[in-house]
Order: C-alpha cells, then structure tokens, then sequence
C-alpha cells in the first residue's frame, strides 16, 4: 500500500529538508499565530521556494478571511489550501471558487456523528483530514496539533470518494497500526516529529518516514 505523507508545521529548511529528503509528498505551513508552528507568509516562502516542485506545498489556515487568505497566497502559489477551523461547506465552497486552489477541510473526530460532517463537504473540497477533536476541558487546546489521537476504529471500513489524510497524535511507533485499522491513503504528523511543540525533529522525521516506507 503506497501511502503518501504531510509533514506538518514546517518552521525552518533544515525540518524542510527532512522532509524532502525522507519522501514525503506534502509539507505544511502553518498560518494561525496562536500556534507555536506558526509562521509568517514571508517566512513560509522563503523556505517553500527552495524545495522541489513535485512536492505540494500546503497552506493550513484557521477560519481565515479573504484578506489573510489573499496574503498567504501572494507570497507563494501554494499547492493547497488546507483549512483546519470551523469553516461551513459554503465558506469552503466560497474559498475554493475565489482563490482557485485546490482545498482540503479538517474534520475533528472524537466519536461516529463527527464522521457524518464530512459527508457535507464532499461536494465542496478535493480532500478531507481526519484529525482528533480536543477535548473541551483540554487548556490550551489548538485546532490540531495536540498531540492527540482519536479511535481509529471508526475509520475502519469507510470507502470515501475524494482522497483523504489521517492525522492526530500519530508518530514512528504507531503508524503501523493506524494504517492497518483505517487503510488510510495519506497520513499527516506535526507533534510526533517534535521534540516539543514548534521545535521540529529532522531525526524524527526521517524515522516517521522510514517506518511508511517499511510498511
């Protein structure tokens, strides 16, 4: 099963680099200032521009209005918009026809019903990720990111029409098993190539990698 690989919250060209250099299909910038990934469009750019064309380049923003989508996608054409707030299938819709790029929506998971919300964006994106939703006592809680993962089971089966991402809390030594659970195409890891959050682990990295290419 070849499975592709978004390493997420790339802050600096050495984590970029890593990321290249292990196979990954997809690096992710982060444009939501409360996360300690964050990162400024400029920045982003710098980095994104000195990688390889074949790998996507993806925007993650966090309920993002025209002018601040405006102003990431002036600093660099990115590949794909991924946007991991609470955005209704009209915005996502609205944001796919205005910027012509490519979307991808986050569902936060954390038991069955959550999964029936992505049923609503399937007309509107070209890929959906299924991320942990935090619990709501969680301090400091980020829209992703957190480390956490949620019960792989209930992806378990699910035949979905448009290409899709697993992603929460998923790291080098239990990639395997989420794989074998959900057959998941694509993965996406931030927290488990860290050594704290914000601070990407190239070693990590390249070991998460490793472990999809044994798989």
């Amino acid at each position: 099963m070849a499975v592709e690989a978004k390493i997420c919250g790339i802050r600096t060209e050495k984590a970029a680099r890593a990321a290249v250099e292990g196979g990954a299909a997809f690096v992710g910038f982060i444009f939501y200032p409360p996360s300690p990934r964050a990162v400024t469009p400029e920045a982003a750019a710098e980095i994104a521009a000195g990688l390889p064309a074949g790998l996507g380049k993806v925007a993650v923003t966090v309920d993002a209005d025209d002018a601040a989508l405006g102003a990431i996608l002036k600093a660099y054409d990115f590949d794909l918009l991924q946007l991991h707030g609470k955005e209704s299938p009209a915005r996502v819709a609205e944001v796919r026809r205005r910027f012509g790029r490519p979307v991808m929506k986050a569902i936060p998971v954390a038991a069955a019903e959550d999964l029936g919300r992505a049923r609503d964006y399937l007309p509107v994106v070209d890929r959906l990720l299924f991320d942990a939703k935090p619990p709501k006592d969680m301090k400091g809680a980020l829209p992703g990111g957190n480390a956490l993962s949620f019960d792989w089971t209930l992806l378990a089966g699910r035949d979905w029409p448009k290409p899709w991402f697993l992603s929460g809390g998923l790291d080098a030594g239990n990639l395997a098993e989420a794989l074998r659970i959900t057959q998941a195409p694509a993965v996406d890891v931030s927290s488990g190539v860290e050594d704290k959050p914000g601070q990407k682990n190239p070693d990590k990295i390249a070991a998460f990698l490793q472990a999809l290419v044994r798989l």
